[in-house]
């Protein structure tokens, strides 16, 4: 059964999430952040199959809407993902029956990412899992044209600027922003349109945004999901994020998925993304009764 509340809310926008409740009393609970390159996406791209595959084993569901770019910038994300952990650590028990202190942080793509950048907050959550996630986007990946990108059609500047808003925008379907990614990713803005920050000039600002660069002995146990065949994230973003925990002796797990490509989950009924997925839950599982 699907709840939706809101966790935040001002005079300029308000935020919503959908809560899926486990049949356990006191269930450990998993902020899930949607995809989209951070300019798309919404808290109902989570699959049925993936829903199904969390309350069946035990955790209860909230996953999360939060401000788009390039309308928003980053910092003003980020702050969106405290609020959602601290709404569910406080609130939520007043709803739903959660253990407010078992509270993990999924993402997939750019949310990924952002469940990445949790682990550098001040109050973080029990555990991290980052489906082809990134902890770099100050990295020449993020910064330069994707030769991926610039194999589809060129998307012109007029057209990506005439599908922006002057609103803030909180949900947005790919077939509404999916051009404004392509555009950002095919002439090496994403970046800029992300943060507002020019990847050169502005470098050491642009570094505090990017996790890699600020692991801690005390960042949360970190699972990583990634197929060897991504063209939209680099595998080695999930190589390269995993060794910089390593280093801090942060407690990680990686599973590859070979020839896996960018959302390899989506073929949910393979054997070897079954197993992927079990595995996940048993991270999950140890991290939240330790």
């Amino acid at each position: 059964m699907k709840q939706t509340v809101i966790y935040k809310k001002n005079d300029r926008f308000s935020l919503q999430a959908d809560f899926y409740e486990t049949n356990r009393e006191h269930a450990p609970v998993i902020i899930y952040i949607h995809g989209g390159g951070l300019i798309w996406g919404t808290r109902e791209d989570i699959t049925k199959d993936m829903i199904e595959f969390y309350t069946s084993n035990g955790f209860s569901l909230f996953s999360i809407d939060y401000r788009l770019a390039p309308e928003s910038k980053l910092p003003d994300i980020l702050e969106d993902v405290q609020d959602a952990l601290r709404w569910i650590e406080a609130e939520g028990p007043k709803y739903f029956s959660i253990d407010p202190n078992k509270i993990v942080i999924v993402g997939g793509s750019a949310g990924g990412f952002l469940a990445l950048c949790s682990g550098t907050f001040k109050h973080k959550p029990r555990a991290i899992v980052s489906f082809y996630g990134y902890g770099d986007i100050s990295a020449s990946w993020a910064t330069n044209p994707s030769p991926y990108y610039l194999q589809k059609d060129m998307v012109p500047n007029e057209i990506a600027e005439m599908l922006q808003s002057n609103q803030v925008i909180t949900e947005g379907t790919i077939e509404q922003r999916f051009l404004i990614y392509l555009h950002a990713r095919q002439h090496g803005v994403w970046v800029q349109k992300l943060t507002a920050l020019d990847p050169i000039k502005n470098k050491d600002q642009l570094l505090t945004l990017c996790p890699i660069h600020h692991i801690t002995k005390d960042y949360p146990p970190t699972l990583f999901l990634h197929g060897t065949k991504d063209t939209d994230v680099p595998y080695e973003q999930s190589v390269f994020m995993r060794a910089a925990l390593l280093k801090k002796d942060v407690k990680t797990k990686f599973i590859t998925i070979p020839n896996g490509e960018h959302v390899f989950e989506k073929d949910f009924h393979l054997p070897i993304v079954q197993n992927a997925l079990k595995q996940m839950i048993e991270f999950l599982q140890e991290h939240v009764q330790e």
